[in-house]
């Protein structure tokens, strides 16, 4: 299967190719197109060409857009689980709730497209406002670089794509360089929906190339990004006066208070923590819980641990599959081992088969180890004993992230507490703090990144507010 770059609404060769193996079995699945500087131009270009008449479509043409692609991908939904389960070796179960996750997305920026408003302002308030009506509207902000990470190669890429077309702009998008083909199926499918031409363009290739140029180039007026925060960085270092959205990853903790019912967290816990392999900026990575529940939870949490089934992504039984690469797999076992050498005890997992990691759980593990400072996104997680829930947030809060954090808590006041001192983007109360759905505001503190993604929210980062002043005197 040979992938071409998608400009201008057109497939387009390119004089190089590389291959694209499967994480679990290493076999080639496709050929995916390499773009050089001159074609991600010629992107840059399309985009900037059909901006205008995105910007002109109407409201209810962009929502038509985007609910037939919502209804193509319903449709052909089974063929787009098995190709993440391809490329991304997420769970064929998982694969198919990441497709009906990204089919309500699309219905979220489908309704968003009609409901961009501006509001009124009463300027007679200020002296010298008298007999002058003011107020506001929100027009498209132009050119979109979208930058998507391997992980949730369907829904993230429907977090940029979605509210982009809702509020009329175009775009450029760069998907992981491991999972491309989800991007070229939903370009396929926008084909089909009546898109404009050159109102995406999906280009692929390395990111030093391409995302470079998305980056720099002045015809671009945003650039919205998952990834790691290093990336991040460099992109904000770059992008000089655009508007740039990032989201950057986490090291996320719940915290699980004394008089909890540990049977009814277990569960919850257990899918939080390895869930995709643990390749969620959300997933469960550290756990915080009071000495009176300590053991009951570590040995409840191990059991259920050790019940989770390894495997081919492609089997409905499959738990946990591999990681996306094998310096994945070398990298988390270093750190493993890391914090084997820092007195850290390994309860269960700390090994690797091919490129399938061990569900691992891991005790006592000091602050200042990778796997509790650093973002492991991997199916590792701590669980540590703490004597009060003030120590736990504290130790919640001494992280350099800040995305989502959960507390497990029977009362009033400590929920609250928790919900006002955890310096985080979202607080789970009663939950872990993988919990997500997609029209919620979702985005971190520190270096966690900033804007904020969710149908409504990312449409405003999307759009640029306007005055229009009347003097009727």
């Amino acid at each position: 299967m040979k992938k071409h770059l998608f400009i201008n609404g057109e497939w387009r060769e390119t004089e190089s190719y590389s291959s694209l193996r499967s994480p679990y079995s290493g076999e080639v699945i496709a050929e995916v197109a390499v773009a050089t500087e001159k074609e991600t131009q010629e992107a840059i270009e399309s985009a900037y060409q059909a901006r205008n008449e995105m910007a002109k479509l109407p409201a209810h043409r962009r929502a038509q857009i985007l609910e037939t692609l919502s209804r193509l991908l319903e449709e052909r939904a089974e063929e787009a689980a098995q190709l993440i389960a391809l490329e991304a070796a997420k769970p064929i179960t998982t694969a198919k709730a990441e497709v009906s996750r990204t089919i309500e997305t699309y219905k979220f920026a489908a309704a968003e497209a009609k409901r961009i408003h501006g509001e009124t302002i009463p300027l007679d308030a200020a002296r010298g406002g008298e007999g002058r009506v003011g107020y506001t509207i929100r027009e498209p902000i132009g050119v979109i670089g979208a930058i998507t990470p391997f992980n949730f190669p369907m829904n993230l890429v429907a977090h940029k794509v979605g509210p982009a077309i809702a509020a009329g702009n175009t775009l450029v998008l760069k998907p992981a360089s491991q999972t491309p083909l989800s991007s070229f199926f939903i370009a396929e499918l926008l084909q089909q929906s009546g898109l404009p031409k050159g109102a995406l363009n999906v280009i692929t290739g390395s990111g030093r190339v391409v995302g470079d140029q998305i980056v720099v180039d002045d015809r671009v007026n945003m650039i919205t990004f998952t990834g790691s925060p290093a990336v991040g960085i460099g992109i904000r270092n770059k992008a000089g006066l655009k508007r740039v959205t990032l989201e950057l990853g986490s090291n996320a903790a719940v915290i699980v208070d004394k008089g909890v019912n540990i049977d009814r967290i277990i569960s919850c816990c257990v899918t939080g923590a390895f869930s995709n392999q643990g390749q969620v900026c959300i997933s469960l990575q550290r756990v915080y819980a009071h000495r009176e529940v300590y053991e009951e939870f570590v040995e409840k949490f191990i059991a259920a641990t050790n019940q989770l089934k390894l495997g081919n992504p492609l089997d409905p039984e499959t738990d946990v599959s591999a990681l996306i690469s094998p310096g994945e797999v070398d990298r988390t076992l270093q750190w493993i081992e890391e914090a084997k050498q820092g007195s850290a005890i390994v309860a269960t997992g700390g090994k690797a088969e091919g490129n399938i990691l061990y569900p691992t759980v891991i005790l006592n593990a000091d602050p200042s180890l990778k796997v509790s400072c650093q973002e492991v996104f991997a199916p590792i997680v701590l669980v540590n004993k703490v004597e009060t829930v003030e120590e736990a947030m504290d130790l919640v809060n001494d992280s350099r992230y800040g995305l989502q954090a959960g507390i497990y808590t029977d009362n009033v006041h400590v929920a609250l507490d928790a919900a006002e001192k955890l310096h985080v983007g979202g607080v789970m109360i009663n939950d872990i703090p993988t919990f997500r759905v997609d029209h919620m505001p979702y985005g971190g503190v520190k270096e966690s990144g900033f804007g904020r993604e969710g149908l409504k929210y990312a449409v405003e980062e999307m759009t640029e507010m306007k005055l229009v002043v009347w003097n009727r005197n």
